[in-house]
């Protein structure tokens, strides 16, 4: 078992990933027109901006319920993973912008590591 600590910093890491991903969806789902005229000069679509503020709704609302976590840290991995490739299709900058969404993914991965005894088991399993 890991120090009491640990347990409360992989919750205090799972509140700030939350509000930044809230901060990062709704203005998707409200069709803000800065969010949009953004994500058009990356190249998609204004009718998919709602659609992609909902998609990571779903996975973070997996990723906060307990029995999904796991489910809902891979598949916000996938989506940190296409925003990667957004990133990649205008040319961003390497290490401040294009590998963001990296860098939220581990931190995603340590937080759940931290709070969830079953993750550190399936880890210590595949380990030994």
């Amino acid at each position: 078992p890991l120090p009491r600590a640990a347990t409360r910093t992989g919750t205090a890491l799972t509140v700030f990933l939350t509000l930044f991903f809230l901060f990062d969806a709704l203005p998707k789902l409200l069709q803000l027109p800065f969010v949009v005229e953004a994500t058009t000069q990356m190249g998609f679509a204004a009718s998919a901006v709602p659609i992609i503020g909902a998609a990571l709704l779903v996975c973070l609302a997996l990723y906060l319920v307990p029995r999904t976590a796991i489910l809902g840290a891979v598949l916000l991995t996938g989506y940190l993973g296409g925003a990667v490739c957004a990133q990649l299709r205008i040319d961003a900058p390497l290490f401040s912008t294009m590998l963001f969404p990296v860098y939220c993914g581990i931190v995603v991965w340590v937080a759940l590591y931290l709070r969830d005894p079953r993750l550190r088991r399936l880890v210590a399993d595949c380990l030994s």
